[in-house]
């Protein structure tokens, strides 16, 4: 069974957000080959308990009120119909804080995965530049200690950085996160 197309996070199983399983989701009753692994906010106690199909067409957000992205760290400028959709009908990914969501184009970008170092060298190396920047300027390391941080990247223990992609452009926005 193909998983539903979410258009701000296109490949939900690559990025770690969604597993194969064999659980009920506590939305639809079903058993559909797929849970959601990543967070939930919602009054009830969701963790890994919803399919990705009740997320893609609002159905976990309906019944439960829960959404997978804090609506708030998606910047000013970005329509709401987008808020509303990353937060309430694409699936979230977890972060060591409470993450991010960049923007380009006036739209909110695609989450694609979380990485470390090794998967920037494999797959991303022309954003060291773009994460070096990010270190010094947004965090406020410079010098070595910033190409150490850099090299010390993580994806699963921390500190890791995040991928994204305009989904309009070439652009890939990236920040990181640490524990």
């Amino acid at each position: 069974m193909d998983l539903p197309h979410f258009a701000y996070h296109p490949d939900p199983i690559a990025s770690g957000s969604v597993e194969t399983s064999d659980a009920v989701c506590r939305c639809c009753g079903k058993t559909r080959g797929y849970i959601y692994t990543g967070p939930v906010y919602s009054e009830e106690d969701l963790e890994a308990a919803l399919c990705p199909w009740c997320i893609a067409d609002g159905s976990a957000h309906e019944k439960f009120g829960a959404s997978f992205a804090d609506a708030a760290v998606i910047p000013d400028g970005v329509p709401r119909s987008a808020i509303e959709e990353v937060a309430y009908r694409t699936p979230g990914f977890a972060s060591w804080q409470n993450g991010e969501w960049p923007a380009c184009h006036n739209d909110a970008a695609a989450f694609i995965e979380p990485v470390g170092h090794a998967e920037l060298q494999a797959r991303y190396p022309q954003l060291e530049g773009t994460l070096i920047t990010y270190i010094v300027q947004q965090m406020g390391i410079s010098g070595g200690a910033a190409h150490q941080l850099y090299r010390t990247l993580d994806r699963d223990k921390g500190p890791t950085a995040y991928v994204f992609h305009c989904r309009h452009c070439d652009n890939q926005p990236v920040y990181i996160d640490m524990l």
